[in-house]
């Protein structure tokens, strides 16, 4: 069964990622540098959100501190944004990200994106102390009993649903699958779209999963953990640092999709 939880406020990392791009086109504007009451007077944020934004954008390397305290763009910003091998940057980008937020939450963490029509998980962090749940079913044709597959298409129209579903017949891999396409497809209607998707032993028996929305522009994608069974008292826990983190990944793919 999929249960939902919602945290506080699930929004968090979508109006993050916006108010950083527009502390960057500033930061852009003046290449000579601009100092933190410039770019305080000239995004109109707070400076405790200011500051705060500053900390993730100077980690992430879009952003550099002068001597004389003012910023600048960084390297990484000029790579993910370069003509040439921005797609490499990117997925180094989000490796990194991937790595940290694994460290963070004490789980395998994945980057999955919808690409004609399928399910791709494109990027895996984990670890000995961390394993990566065994694809003992083919990710693509399993997304009704996935968290990963349950965002993605959640964030597909009606037509977008059912047409995966009329390739990829729901089909049961534990008890506790969702079989019927009329169940499945009313669930992923009620779901709000922010909301992390929390499934309890769906794709495999002894693990859990959880998964967030990281859609960036028309591009579908999600953020995802999984935790031995044992673990699922950690769950929801862990379902709101990976949603808190997903920022930066906003962040890197609306840089990465800019002209």
């Amino acid at each position: 069964m999929a249960l939902i939880h919602e945290p506080t406020d699930p929004t968090v990392p979508y109006h993050s990622a916006q108010d950083a791009l527009r502390v960057l086109e500033t930061v852009s504007r003046r290449p000579t540098g601009v100092t933190g009451t410039e770019l305080a007077r000239g995004t109109g944020l707070g400076t405790r959100q200011l500051t705060a934004l500053l900390r993730m954008l100077r980690g992430e390397g879009y952003v550099e501190q002068t001597s004389d305290g003012a910023y600048v763009t960084g390297a990484a910003l000029g790579r993910l944004g370069s003509a040439h091998g921005r797609d490499q940057a990117l997925r180094e980008r989000l490796q990194r990200t991937l790595d940290r937020l694994r460290d963070s939450v004490g789980a395998a963490v994945y980057f999955s994106r919808y690409v004609d029509g399928e399910v791709h998980v494109a990027q895996c962090a984990e670890s000995l102390a961390a394993p990566a749940v065994h694809e003992w079913v083919d990710f693509r044709s399993s997304a009704h009993a996935s968290a990963v597959g349950k965002s993605l298409l959640g964030q597909l129209d009606l037509d977008g649903r059912r047409d995966h579903l009329a390739r990829h017949k729901p089909a049961r891999l534990t008890s506790r699958t969702i079989t019927s396409e009329r169940d499945l497809l009313s669930r992923l209607d009620a779901h709000p779209p922010t909301v992390p998707v929390l499934d309890l032993q769906e794709y495999a028996v002894g693990t859990v999963c959880a998964a967030v929305p990281v859609t960036a522009g028309s591009a579908v994608g999600c953020l995802a953990l999984s935790l031995p069974v044992e673990h699922a008292h950690r769950l929801r826990q862990a379902a709101d640092t990976l949603n808190r983190g997903a920022a930066p990944v906003l962040l890197s793919l609306a840089i990465r999709g800019r002209p």
